[in-house]
Protein backbone atom coordinates (compact mmCIF):
# COMPACT_ATOMS: atom_id res chain seq x y z
CA UNK A 1 0.00 0.00 0.00
CA UNK A 2 1.65 3.62 -0.36
CA UNK A 3 0.23 6.83 0.83
CA UNK A 4 1.26 10.36 -1.35
CA UNK A 5 2.68 13.10 0.31
CA UNK A 6 3.60 16.65 -1.59
CA UNK A 7 6.27 18.41 0.63
CA UNK A 8 8.23 21.61 -0.73
CA UNK A 9 6.98 21.06 -4.52
CA UNK A 10 8.64 17.46 -4.32
CA UNK A 11 5.88 14.64 -4.80
CA UNK A 12 6.89 11.11 -2.06
CA UNK A 13 5.30 7.79 -1.59
CA UNK A 14 5.61 5.92 1.63
CA UNK A 15 5.28 2.61 0.51
CA UNK A 16 4.27 0.10 3.87
CA UNK A 17 4.13 -4.08 3.74
CA UNK A 18 4.54 -6.82 6.38
CA UNK A 19 7.30 -7.22 8.09
CA UNK A 20 7.72 -10.50 10.31
CA UNK A 21 5.28 -9.23 13.15
CA UNK A 22 4.64 -5.91 11.58
CA UNK A 23 4.86 -3.21 9.22
CA UNK A 24 7.82 -1.81 7.50
CA UNK A 25 7.55 1.56 5.47
CA UNK A 26 9.84 3.01 2.73
CA UNK A 27 10.05 6.33 0.85
CA UNK A 28 10.05 7.13 -2.17
CA UNK A 29 10.59 10.13 -4.45
CA UNK A 30 8.77 10.71 -8.24
CA UNK A 31 10.97 12.51 -10.47
CA UNK A 32 10.42 13.97 -13.95
CA UNK A 33 9.10 11.39 -16.22
CA UNK A 34 7.91 8.94 -13.71
CA UNK A 35 10.84 8.03 -12.42
CA UNK A 36 11.42 7.04 -9.01
CA UNK A 37 14.58 7.38 -5.89
CA UNK A 38 14.54 5.41 -3.15
CA UNK A 39 15.14 8.21 -0.10
CA UNK A 40 16.81 5.73 1.76
CA UNK A 41 14.12 5.98 4.65
CA UNK A 42 12.82 3.23 6.46
CA UNK A 43 10.46 2.48 9.69
CA UNK A 44 8.95 -0.15 11.42
CA UNK A 45 6.02 -0.60 13.76
CA UNK A 46 3.16 -2.61 14.94
CA UNK A 47 0.78 -1.32 12.98
CA UNK A 48 1.04 -0.13 9.17
CA UNK A 49 -0.24 3.57 10.56
CA UNK A 50 2.98 3.28 13.15
CA UNK A 51 5.27 2.55 10.71
CA UNK A 52 4.00 5.35 8.22
CA UNK A 53 3.76 8.00 10.46
CA UNK A 54 7.61 7.59 11.93
CA UNK A 55 8.85 7.21 8.62
CA UNK A 56 6.59 10.59 7.62
CA UNK A 57 8.06 12.08 10.84
CA UNK A 58 12.00 11.05 9.42
CA UNK A 59 10.89 12.52 5.94
CA UNK A 60 9.41 15.72 7.38
CA UNK A 61 12.77 16.31 9.53
CA UNK A 62 15.02 15.71 6.16
CA UNK A 63 13.02 17.89 3.36
CA UNK A 64 12.64 20.80 6.37
CA UNK A 65 8.63 20.89 6.58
Amino acid sequence: MARQMELKGRTFFILSEPHGGGWKATVVEMKDAGQQEDIGLEATGETRSAADDAVERKLRRLVGA
